[in-house]
């Protein structure tokens, strides 16, 4: 994803959504939210604390809520972008007639009212103990030098994506399957999620 430095950038990087974008973006700034960008997408907080961002792909665009599960989602407009996130909800579009502002700046007072609130998941920090390496993938590691050389470059939290996909296998060939997927990926040095982490 290229860099940006301003939601304007960001919005001119995205032509085919610009204008879509621009009302979103006209919707939010009419709240006490402070406009910034991170990690190269328009993102609001409110007293330096993430409430949404926005994001636009090829096929749709979408706010993005940091901690959507305390929304009560009552047109059913969230959408859990990825299994693993615990909080973070998508409220997706592909057109402009897809938007009621109304519903929009709804959702937004919403998610500011929950922050004031103090409703936001916490973020528990881990340590290297915490990381539970199952059976078939430690054996794995130990017969390959290369491979357990490439995982341990690996950031923390990329290990534990591994080490959960793994585990949480219920069959010995669904572990089989995903120790031939993951291999490749670990010599790579990628995470398992990190073809969605810019979705």
């Amino acid at each position: 994803m290229k860099k940006v430095y301003s939601v304007e950038e960001y919005i001119e990087s995205n032509p085919h959504f610009a204008e879509a974008l621009t009302i979103l973006r006209n919707i939010i700034t009419k709240t006490e939210l402070n406009e910034a960008i991170k990690w190269s997408a328009p993102t609001y907080d409110l007293k330096g604390k993430n409430i949404l961002g926005l994001g636009a792909f090829k096929k749709h665009f979408c706010i993005w809520f940091f901690n959507a599960v305390f929304l009560k989602d009552e047109a059913k407009l969230l959408v859990n972008a990825q299994e693993k996130t615990k909080g973070l909800r998508q409220m997706r579009f592909t057109s402009i007639d897809e938007i009621d502002k109304h519903v929009v700046l709804a959702y937004v007072k919403e998610a500011i009212e929950n922050q004031k609130l103090g409703r936001e998941i916490k973020v528990v920090k881990t340590t290297k103990k915490d990381i539970v390496i199952p059976p078939e993938l430690k054996e794995i590691l130990d017969s390959n030098t290369s491979l357990q050389d490439a995982f341990k470059t690996l950031s923390l939290s990329k290990q534990r994506e591994y080490c959960e996909y793994i585990g949480t296998a219920k069959r010995e060939a669904t572990k089989q399957s995903r120790l031939e997927k993951i291999t490749p990926m670990i010599m790579k040095g990628v995470g398992l999620h990190d073809k969605y982490k810019n979705c």
